[in-house]
């Protein structure tokens, strides 16, 4: 994962600037008949289980649903809050059992702490959530396509950056960046040979998260690389990125 490239100034007469009408009233073609969505398959977070009578095994049990945590911060499969928010909560519920049986060993409160589960909640409210995606053929003008909703002053960063894609003298052809934007919201980009896709989170999106923006952005050049090479209109292609909000 790259970060995007330093701010370049395109030549003040340059006629790559994105279409704001364009992205206003995005172009959408009709809907074709589609094969069932493949959903990607991801971890499922540790199955919890009944709490014992011994609380040194409790407490050995949250232990280990921490190094859970840290281990799925590791491999990009939570973002940064996600993992901020459940490990603080483990980290809670682990101090408060330890002071309540240092303070009476024979007292059961420590049970029903160790019964309060939040990490379903903390993980769906931290997490990342696509807000706005727009498909642009390299150098173009009109985006291909467009999906969500376009977040209140996203509009000056999107066209931006794709200015500061356009105006590189070697552009890659492959790859995925990330960038924080504004009011926490991040942005993704995913190059190929002829297009690129870029999506709005709402927070931090996970290394998992950013890498399908790219699988995507490379399937939707497989499945219509001929309409790309010969410049054929959108209705002849299919757009991947639709899943995001299925």
């Amino acid at each position: 994962m790259t970060d995007l490239p330093s701010p370049i100034q395109p030549n003040a007469d340059s006629d790559l600037t994105p279409s704001v009408g364009a992205l206003r009233s995005p172009i959408r073609p009709s809907r074709p008949e589609e094969p069932p969505t493949q959903t990607q398959e991801v971890p499922l977070p540790p199955i919890e289980r009944p709490v014992g009578e011994d609380p040194q095994e409790t407490l050995d049990h949250i232990r280990q649903k921490m190094e859970r945590v840290a281990l799925e911060f590791a491999e990009g499969q939570i973002n940064r809050a996600q993992f901020n928010a459940i490990y603080a909560h483990y980290g809670e519920q682990r101090a408060i059992i330890e002071r309540l049986i240092s303070r009476n060993p024979d007292n059961e409160a420590w049970k029903q702490v160790a019964r309060l589960g939040r990490t379903t909640f903390l993980r769906s409210h931290f997490e990342a959530q696509p807000q706005y995606y727009l498909v642009f053929r390299h150098r173009e003008r009109q985006p291909l396509h467009t999906g969500g909703m376009l977040p209140p002053d996203s509009l000056p960063l999107i066209v931006k950056t794709l200015k500061q894609l356009w105006a590189l003298p070697q552009m890659p052809t492959s790859g995925v960046a990330r960038k924080p934007i504004n009011d926490g919201k991040w942005l993704v980009v995913a190059l190929g040979a002829h297009a690129v896709t870029l999506v709005i989170y709402s927070l931090q999106p996970s290394n998992a998260q950013a890498a399908l923006i790219g699988d995507l952005h490379s399937d939707f050049e497989r499945a219509n690389r001929i309409s790309l090479q010969r410049n054929l209109p959108t209705e002849r292609m299919v757009f991947p990125q639709r899943s995001l909000f299925r």
